[in-house]
């Protein structure tokens, strides 16, 4: 300090405080720098601070809005992956009940048809019974026309008395055989 008071006595410039006159161009420098900074720079640096602001917000915005549309879709999604699947399930138990209800109309069906063939075997065996009987009756009629021919020594070729004789023999036949077949019963 006694330094610095020997140098101002001495009219001597002190090294560390500048002149007057360097501080007031200084001062008006740096004013004319501030004015025109705060004039043309300053209304820039906010005008594009502002767009990025705003592109950034809209960014994160139309982000937000992507995303809950995504996750609007994914309900949508959802929903119709489970109205789908009711739908699939439905249809399987459709098919299902459609499949029983088809089984039992076919076993139905082949039991009648299996019914008709039998009946119409049965009708077919007492037709065919009937004929070999009728059949058998004429042949033994004939047999016994013959042979009653020969024991009798008489022809017995007209159609009345044979018809009677082979009726009168075979109600004797028919009832031999009756005591006999229910003797075994």
């Amino acid at each position: 300090m006694v330094k610095t008071e020997i140098l101002a006595a001495a009219g001597e410039h002190n090294p560390i405080l500048p002149e007057t006159s360097e501080i007031i161009v200084g001062l008006i420098a740096f004013l004319l720098l501030l004015f025109v900074l705060q004039k043309y720079a300053v209304p820039r640096f906010e005008k594009v601070f502002s767009e990025r602001s705003e592109q950034i917000e809209g960014g994160i915005a139309r982000a937000e809005a992507a995303q809950a549309e995504a996750h609007r879709t994914l309900e949508q999604y959802k929903s119709q992956l489970a109205e789908a699947r009711a739908e699939a399930a439905r249809i399987r138990d459709d098919a299902r009940a459609e499949g029983q209800q088809i089984v039992a109309e076919m076993r139905a069906q082949a039991q009648t048809e299996s019914e008709r063939i039998v009946t119409q075997g049965q009708n077919q065996l007492a037709a065919q019974r009937s004929q070999i009987i009728a059949e058998l009756r004429g042949d033994l009629g004939r047999q016994a026309v013959d042979l009653a021919g020969r024991i009798v020594g008489e022809s017995l070729e007209d159609e009345a008395r044979r018809r009677g004789t082979v009726d009168r023999f075979l109600e004797e036949l028919d009832s031999t055989s009756a005591p006999s077949g229910s003797s075994r019963s």
